[in-house]
């Protein structure tokens, strides 16, 4: 993409964002609530594993809302599956790749 073309995409991009307002502001606010989560798990698990109930009740969240972020976090290996602790998966921090 050469300059033309790039100033031409942050135009648009500017234009769509303006015409958008609320539904971007919303997205926003959505986005910073879930990272705010995703940080308070991982907080969660930090130094022992804990199964999904035992988060949720860290977190005074909803199991099935914990499940939600944790099947995320878990897709972008940002959290693994540490054994089990009776019926439940217990979950830890993933390990950082070198």
């Amino acid at each position: 993409m050469n300059k033309v073309e790039a100033r031409a995409h942050a135009e648009k991009m500017k234009q769509l964002r303006k015409e958008h307002s609320v539904t971007v502001k919303r997205t926003q606010v959505l986005l910073k609530k879930q990272k705010h989560i995703h940080r308070e798990i991982c907080k969660a698990i930090r130094d022992t594993p804990k199964t999904i109930p035992e988060i949720a009740e860290v977190m005074d969240m909803p199991s099935h809302e914990v499940l939600w972020h944790i099947t995320a976090l878990k897709k972008y290996d940002v959290v693994a599956e540490e054994g089990m602790c009776g019926e439940y998966v217990l979950y830890t921090r993933a390990e950082e790749k070198a």
